[in-house]
């Protein structure tokens, strides 16, 4: 028989696989998909949110009018059509973007792979949020770059911080933001951080990786400019339809300058070819009448409901000393707990009291972020949020009380 557990391909396997892992928030879907748990863990937009009459009309339209294109080849850059509309997405936010300028990619996610792929080399250094988003640092990670963390506050990225690691001698190959209701931490870059750090970027010829998924859920307060907007040339920025519209769609798109696009280009043909021609045409009939926005007005109501019940909710249930931000828009709550607290080691206590949340350690390629928690409030219905923060409070009163006994 063989031997169990023992992989026969472990001296094949090139170096950076070293540095690939299952991210904690890939893991916790699995258990958070059990009736019995309330998942404040996953940022799964609420689809039940888009009429299905609209669903049933587009995809009908493709595939009555459109089969012979949507099961066929595509071009690697993708439709010019649905482009166009991706570039409308865009002018909402007060962005020109030229279609011939973009890529649709797999998802975002795809976005954030290639940009890898085209600019980093072993060794160099990047500059990420402290904490960043888990799905870039795994993204980038299989390109094996040196991660320099810039911390965040209530404004976003502390820029000073940047440009003290470049009087430091930090050289990195771009800076990559989530600038609008930061994954994970929820906030919003201030105007004049994105003038600070745009110009620092641009002095000393640093590109900026915008992220961008969550600017057209605010709930209110007046809209930050994006940061493609504040300098075209620096800035290659990366949007998706999935909190638009749908994650299950795979749509996304990065608009570049034409050097950075065309090696984007041919780095995603070389990975799959072409994009889904069925959804795009799918999402470029969705975005083509009015219906979108009244069904995004839609679900921006809901979470903004969900988020007040968070808000409440933690207000009630969690210890005095605790912390959270303040979302104005986006998926997430970031809480920081007092530091005796350790928020991956009380995961599986939190999955036993039939509640899950990401801990801090995710969102950080050094393992830092113990005392912190991720909490969305996307997903849930108001009293699953309710229900779930008061578990998660009755675990943290008795790990405190714990930590008061064991201390003396």
């Amino acid at each position: 028989m063989a031997e169990l557990n023992v992989d026969p391909y472990a001296d094949l396997y090139a170096r950076r696989t070293s540095g690939m892992s299952a991210s904690e928030v890939r893991a916790l879907f699995a258990v958070a998909s059990r009736p019995e748990v309330v998942s404040l863990a996953g940022g799964m937009p609420y689809v039940q949110g888009i009429p299905q009459e609209d669903v049933f009309d587009v995809v009908a339209h493709v595939v009555s009018e459109q089969a012979s294109t949507a099961l066929q080849y595509g071009g690697g850059q993708g439709m010019p059509a649905l482009r166009e509309r991706l570039a409308m997405l865009m002018h909402e936010e007060g962005t020109e973007a030229d279609p011939e300028d973009m890529v649709v990619t797999t998802g975002a996610q795809q976005a954030l792979d290639l940009v890898g792929k085209v600019l980093i080399d072993p060794g160099d250094e990047i500059v990420v949020e402290a904490p960043s988003y888990v799905g870039a640092l795994s993204a980038f990670s299989a390109y094996e770059p040196r991660f320099v963390q810039i911390e965040l506050d209530d404004n976003g990225m502390v820029v000073e911080r940047l440009e003290e690691a470049l009087v430091k001698g930090a050289r990195p190959k771009f800076v990559y933001t989530v600038p609008n209701f930061h994954n994970p931490a929820g906030v919003t870059m201030s105007t004049a951080r994105r003038e600070q750090l745009v110009a620092l970027c641009r002095e000393a010829h640093i590109p900026i990786v915008e992220d961008n998924p969550y600017g057209l859920l605010r709930f209110e307060g007046r809209s930050e400019p994006t940061l493609r907007s504040m300098d075209p040339q620096n800035v290659i920025y990366l949007g998706t339809v999935s909190k638009v519209f749908s994650p299950g769609l795979r749509v996304g798109w990065a608009l570049a300058e034409p050097g950075v696009l065309q090696r984007m280009i041919l780095a995603k043909e070389a990975a799959d070819l072409c994009g889904s021609s069925f959804t795009m045409l799918v999402t470029e009939r969705y975005l083509s009448g009015g219906r979108w926005r009244k069904n995004l007005q839609g679900l921006v109501d809901v979470y903004r409901s969900r988020r007040d019940a968070m808000l409440a909710a933690l207000d009630e249930h969690f210890p005095d000393d605790a912390t959270w931000t303040l979302p104005a828009g986006g998926f997430f709550v970031w809480v920081t707990l007092p530091g005796y607290f350790d928020t991956q080691a009380m995961l599986a206590a939190a999955v036993e009291r039939r509640v899950a949340y990401v801990p801090g350690t995710a969102f950080h390629p050094d393992g830092r972020g113990r005392d912190k928690m991720r909490l969305a409030f996307c997903y849930p219905t108001e009293d699953d949020i309710v229900e779930g923060v008061r578990r998660l409070g009755a675990l943290l009163a008795d790990e405190e009380e714990l930590y008061r006994s064991l201390s003396g």
